[in-house]
C-alpha cells in the first residue's frame, strides 16, 4: 500500500534541487551531503515509477512530472513558511502604548529610550502624545506617565515615582542675567515671566512656596506647551518655570540656569493604568521609571 504522501526530507531535498537547479546547491543550503539530496530524490523517483530529473551533461532538467511536483512542492513549503512566521509573530506580545504629555515625550522620555531598550530587552513601546490630558479610562492606552497629583481617578492604580519639583530657569542670553542671577527670588516680581497655558499654576505655586505674594506676578508671553516655553527660555526672551527633571539636561550644559532652585509643588510622577490590568510589563516599567528619576 503507497503511503498518502511522500517523506518530508526527501520532498524538501528535491524543492531544493529543482529550485536552484543543482545537488550541490541544495546540499549546501539544506546543509546535508550531495549524496543524501541524490539518496532523496531517488527515492521519490522509485516511489512515483518515474524520473523527476534528467541529466543533461553536468546539468539538471526537469522532466514534466519534475516541473509539476516542483509547482507543487514549492507552493506548500511557501505556505508553511509563511504560516510559521506568522505563528511566531503571535507569539510577541503587542507593544505597550504608553501616553504622555508632548513636552515630557520630547524632554525626557525620548532621550532615555536607548537605556529602557537595554535594561527591558522585553519591553516594546509605543508612544502617545497626549496634550488634552487624559481621561478616566485611559481610552486607546495600556498606561499613562504624567505629572499630577491626588486625587486620582477612582479607576487607576497609581505607580508614583518620584515627587514634582518646579522651579524659575533663565538662558545667559537674557539681557538681565548678571543681575537676575545673583537677585532673590523677590526680584522675579518685576520680571514679566513666560507661562504656559497647561501650567497655569505652576508660578503661583513656586512663589507661595517661598511665601511671596503670587498675586504680583506680572505675566510675559504665554505659549500652549512647555516645550516652546522651554526653547523661548533658551532663547533668552525671560524667565520660564519648569519641572527639574525636564529642564536638567539644559542646566547642564549651561542653556539654562536654575539660580532660585526648585520647590516641591506636591505634586508627583507616576506611571496609572486601568485598575487591574494584569500586564507585568507596567510595574517593571514603573520599577524603571523610579530608579531612572532617582
Amino acid at each position: 500500500m503507497s503511503r498518502p504522501l511522500p517523506p518530508l526530507n526527501a520532498l524538501r531535498a528535491f524543492e531544493a534541487a529543482a529550485r536552484l537547479g543543482s545537488l550541490s546547491r541544495a546540499a549546501g543550503e539544506l546543509h546535508v551531503t550531495h549524496g543524501a539530496i541524490s539518496r532523496h530524490i531517488r527515492t521519490l523517483e522509485a516511489e512515483l515509477g518515474r524520473p523527476l530529473f534528467l541529466r543533461e551533461g553536468r546539468g539538471l532538467a526537469l522532466t514534466a512530472d519534475g516541473q509539476r511536483l516542483r509547482d507543487v512542492a514549492g507552493d506548500a513549503f511557501a505556505g508553511l513558511q509563511a504560516g510559521w512566521s506568522a505563528l511566531r509573530r503571535d507569539r510577541r506580545p503587542a507593544a505597550l502604548v504608553l501616553g504622555c504629555p508632548g513636552s515630557l515625550l520630547a524632554r525626557w522620555v525620548i532621550p532615555r529610550l536607548e537605556r529602557l531598550a537595554a535594561d527591558l530587552p522585553g519591553l516594546t513601546l509605543h508612544l502617545s502624545a497626549q496634550e488634552a490630558g487624559f481621561d478616566a479610562p485611559l481610552a486607546g492606552l495600556d498606561a499613562a506617565l504624567l505629572l499630577g497629583e491626588a486625587p486620582w481617578p477612582a479607576g487607576w492604580d497609581v505607580h508614583v515615582l518620584a515627587p514634582e519639583r518646579i522651579g524659575p530657569v533663565v538662558s545667559p542670553r537674557h539681557t538681565r542675567f548678571p543681575a537676575l542671577e545673583r537677585a532673590a527670588p523677590e526680584a522675579l516680581l518685576a520680571e514679566p515671566v513666560l507661562h504656559t497655558a497647561s501650567r497655569p499654576q505652576a508660578w503661583p505655586r513656586w512663589f507661595g512656596a517661598r511665601g511671596l505674594d503670587a498675586g504680583a506676578l506680572r505675566p510675559g508671553t504665554g505659549f500652549d506647551h512647555l516645550t516652546y516655553l522651554l526653547e523661548a527660555a533658551a532663547a533668552g526672551l525671560g524667565v520660564a518655570i519648569a519641572p527639574q527633571e525636564l529642564v536638567q539636561a539644559d542646566l547642564d550644559a549651561g542653556r539654562l540656569v536654575a539660580p532660585w532652585g526648585f520647590a516641591d509643588t506636591g505634586g508627583a510622577w507616576a506611571l496609572c493604568a486601568v485598575r487591574g490590568n494584569p500586564d507585568p510589563r507596567i510595574p517593571a516599567l514603573a520599577a524603571w521609571l523610579r530608579d531612572e528619576l532617582a
